[in-house]
């Protein structure tokens, strides 16, 4: 047995952090399904009658609700349920090891999924934005997917490095950071589809997702929430930075990249507010923020050799 770590509940965090992992699969099929079967003009509903038709027994017809609209409906509640099992992992990782449970990659990553849907439940409620968690959940299922195999780290105590109390301050904030952004590069990416749709062929489809107009400003709302916290995770950073090394920053290979991202979101935010880049060019300097984000979390982590070297990769 490993070292203060208690084995049953890490294994109940593993089931939990696969049965979130199934949920949002099969949510990812339903939400499909929906996005697929929803009409691109007002839904029409097949009327059933119950009863007598004509007399004094006549009961009004009732609307059916569509087989697209019912799939979305099942994908709503059982996404509700891979929530509760997701957050449920992070919370029993966490008492198995009797630490903050963002000592390596595998659980900075299902820390960060955790944020992006929570913010997704909040941003994306309703059915008016129902079939745009057909293209969340894919970034979040290739993470989780990717964090349960490659990434993962058996339950353990970290490294002497990181046993300081600003572990789950500094880690807990850039990982919700990232998650939010997470929910602004999916929001940017399909404005761009959108706005582009005539030019590809491929109006039909994105007709049923919300307007471009929405989509632009989903983007820009959530990069509001994510640019603060994301930029005081990595002044946090810096400040643990001075207690463990000395110095508030050295231009580590971590540092620096979060750094540049950090700036390319306050590009992003200029150039949203600034007349003429308003639409795709701004836009695309969020995808690009979204895109740093990732070589951040796997390049950066897996390949370059810094004092961020944390991963728990063997």
């Amino acid at each position: 047995m490993t070292e203060n770590v208690n084995e049953s509940l890490a294994g109940y965090a593993n089931l939990a952090f696969q049965s979130a992992f199934a949920v949002y699969v099969l949510a990812l099929f339903l939400f499909v399904a929906n996005f697929a079967l929803t009409r691109t003009k007002a839904t029409e509903r097949t009327l059933v009658t119950v009863g007598a038709p004509t007399g004094p027994g006549r009961i009004e017809t009732v609307p059916k609700k569509p087989l697209g609209e019912r799939l979305g409906n099942m994908g709503a509640s059982v996404l509700v349920v891979g929530i509760g099992a997701h957050v449920g992992a992070i919370v029993l990782r966490g008492f198995a090891t009797h630490r903050f449970p963002l000592g390596n990659m595998y659980e900075f990553v299902t820390m960060a999924c955790a944020a992006a849907m929570v913010v997704g439940m909040i941003f994306l409620r309703g059915e008016k934005y129902r079939q745009m968690w057909a293209f969340l959940l894919v970034p979040v299922v290739i993470l989780m997917f990717l964090a349960g195999t490659i990434l993962y780290a058996d339950a353990a105590p970290v490294v002497p490095a990181l046993r300081s109390y600003w572990l789950p301050i500094h880690v807990t904030v850039v990982s919700t950071g990232a998650g939010v952004f997470m929910v602004a590069g999916v929001c940017s990416l399909l404005f761009l589809l959108r706005t582009h749709a005539d030019r590809k062929g491929i109006e039909a489809i994105t007709r049923r997702l919300p307007d471009a107009e929405t989509l632009d400003r989903l983007a820009y709302r959530t990069s509001i929430i994510g640019f603060p916290i994301f930029g005081a995770g990595v002044i946090l950073g810096a400040i643990w930075a001075e207690a463990a090394w000395g110095r508030f920053w050295g231009w580590d290979p971590k540092e620096t990249v979060s750094f540049i991202t950090w700036v390319v979101y306050a590009a992003y935010l200029h150039a949203r507010a600034t007349s003429g880049w308003r639409d795709t060019k701004a836009a695309w300097i969020n995808v690009a923020g979204f895109v740093g984000m990732m070589f951040n979390l796997f390049i950066i982590n897996m390949v370059v050799s810094g004092l961020h070297s944390y991963a728990g990769l063997s």
